[in-house]
């Protein structure tokens, strides 16, 4: 029985809080642009924290739209609702995110030059996250037991599928140097050589004190308390933060405080056979 949270969407369940029919057609009709920079992502690996430090990296440094714009607005979702009241507002290049799939991107996407930052993270890890916002979201299904949910989340029923089929359908040959792939467990490990790798791959250069600014505005202790960034501005009916606050530990790892060894051999051993005919190698791979 399908849920009354979701909208389905080629075979995909999308939150109806923030899909519905225009949006969809506005995200399939949308206009990509040759210097627009596209972050995609799974859901739960990372999104926020680009829409973090995207803005200054592309603008000089500046962060006066991440102090003063909710992250929806200033790197708005291609596929959501405020897309469509936002992105004609933003300043050249534009930065946006997807959750989408490869082959549901809009045609545009396809002929233009646009640039795309694919950001990965270990899929016990997005799980538990995942598992923690269905708690504190009400617009989600009610996540179960963690066992039950990891079920769920295995069989890909749960917003954008499975967590394989999205990796995969992004190594994408098409796209050549158009893509940059990185993981949230690297900027865990090293943020300012990760940006600057962003940089790099977007024709960019910052001083050394400006990407030092950016660093330390994306360090997860500042952004947490960031209204702009923090979801505090969402009605707790909504979201509600005293269930689970949304931007929760911002750390690698925390898998091993919720699985068990069996459900860590069962979920390692999906994981791997979906992705044993790839070359797709992680660096959790061997934990």
């Amino acid at each position: 029985m399908r849920s009354v949270n979701y909208i389905e969407y080629h075979g995909l369940m999308l939150p109806k809080e923030s899909h519905n029919a225009d949006s969809l057609q506005y995200f399939e009709k949308l206009s990509v642009m040759d210097n627009d920079v596209i972050v995609i992502t799974y859901p739960k690996s990372g999104t926020t924290w680009m829409q973090e430090i995207l803005p200054p990296l592309l603008h000089g440094g500046d962060l006066t739209t991440v102090q003063t714009i909710p992250n929806w607005d200033r790197v708005p979702w291609m596929e959501e609702t405020r897309a469509s009241l936002v992105m004609d507002k933003l300043h050249s290049p534009r930065a946006m995110v997807s959750h989408m799939p490869y082959h549901l991107m809009p045609p545009t996407f396809f002929t233009s030059k646009a640039k795309v930052i694919y950001v990965a993270r270990n899929p016990k890890d997005v799980s538990v996250s995942s598992f923690h916002f269905h708690k504190m979201a009400s617009f989600l299904d009610d996540p179960g037991s963690f066992e039950e949910f990891i079920d769920k989340f295995l069989a890909g029923n749960v917003f954008f599928g499975k967590w394989t089929d999205h990796v995969k359908s992004w190594r994408n040959p098409d796209l050549g140097d158009r893509i940059l792939y990185i993981t949230y467990e690297e900027m865990i490990q090293d943020l300012r050589g990760v940006l600057e790798r962003i940089l790099n791959f977007l024709g960019r250069q910052l001083s050394s004190e400006a990407l030092d600014c950016v660093v330390n505005n994306g360090m997860f202790k500042n952004m947490k308390t960031n209204s702009m960034s923090n979801y505090s501005l969402v009605p707790e009916d909504i979201m509600n933060s005293k269930t689970s606050p949304f931007l929760r530990k911002g750390i690698a790892g925390d898998w091993k405080n919720h699985f068990s060894a069996e459900l860590n051999a069962k979920f390692t051993a999906v994981i791997q056979e979906e992705l044993k005919d790839t070359n797709i190698k992680f660096p959790w791979d061997e934990e």
